[in-house]
């Protein structure tokens, strides 16, 4: 019987790729998004080249609390187990602070950090139900230190999922509940579409999603990917003298 996996902010960029590359692995999916046309055509991609595979697909605004206990709940019901479930969804929106877009400030704060406790409500639901799982936090490279302007909010956001994945994995080490947190560096997608895309450390989408499909599969605790450049790197962003972080970035 093949594994299940959901993915949310599956009707583009990392999410996208990843509902490909884990379908090409043998997995049946449950998508979710707002965007159902982009979900409908992911589908009928992704069965064109796996007949095989089962896809699932859900419209979903992760901002609305009762509706992704809603969505979780029925593709639990759908498949009978969720094996795995990838909170992915998120907005890259953002301002210095002070400056007059605390509305677009908010609104990435909402979207990446309190919707993501929503989602991980709803997964750790069905996963203590089932005693088994693998939970997936989709971080970012920004979370390991604060970052200025435009990033301060996204970056905090970023952290923040990331602690709340921390701590799970805390709680259930030596448990049948698994618990991943990625850090993914520049990777090809819409999200990161303004920055520029000849940057010698952007990763194309299918090469930077390999990585991390790569890394979810092994069930590593956690990985900054593609792990070159961005583990050596990471490192120096977090500990280098603040004259140096500034040239950094």
């Amino acid at each position: 019987m093949a594994r299940t996996i959901l993915i949310t902010g599956a009707s583009s960029g990392l999410g996208a790729e990843m509902a490909r590359q884990f379908a090409a692995l043998g997995y049946d999916l449950a998508l979710c998004a707002r965007r159902t046309e982009k979900l409908e055509s992911l589908k009928a991609e992704i069965l064109a080249a796996s007949p095989a595979r089962r896809v699932e697909l859900r419209a979903l605004d992760v901002t609305d609390d009762d509706q992704v206990f809603e969505v979780f709940r029925a593709f639990k019901a759908d498949f009978g187990t969720l094996d795995r479930i990838v909170i992915n969804a998120g907005l890259g929106k953002g301002a210095p602070l002070g400056t007059g877009r605390y509305d677009a400030n908010r609104e990435t704060a909402m979207t990446n950090f309190v919707a993501a406790l929503c989602q991980s409500e709803a997964a750790m639901e069905i996963f203590r139900e089932q005693n088994a799982g693998h939970y997936v936090m989709i971080s970012s490279m920004s979370a390991v230190r604060g970052m200025p302007k435009a990033l301060t909010t996204y970056a905090a956001t970023k952290a923040g999922v990331a602690h709340l994945a921390e701590g799970l994995r805390a709680e259930l080490y030596g448990k049948p509940i698994k618990v991943t947190v990625l850090y993914p560096g520049y990777i090809a997608s819409e999200m990161n579409d303004k920055v520029e895309q000849s940057t010698p450390l952007m990763a194309s989408t299918e090469k930077g999603v390999r990585s991390m499909v790569s890394a979810i599969e092994r069930e590593v605790d956690s990985a900054a990917v593609p792990g070159l450049p961005w583990a050596p790197l990471g490192f120096v962003m977090k500990h280098a003298p603040m004259p140096v972080f500034k040239k950094l970035i």
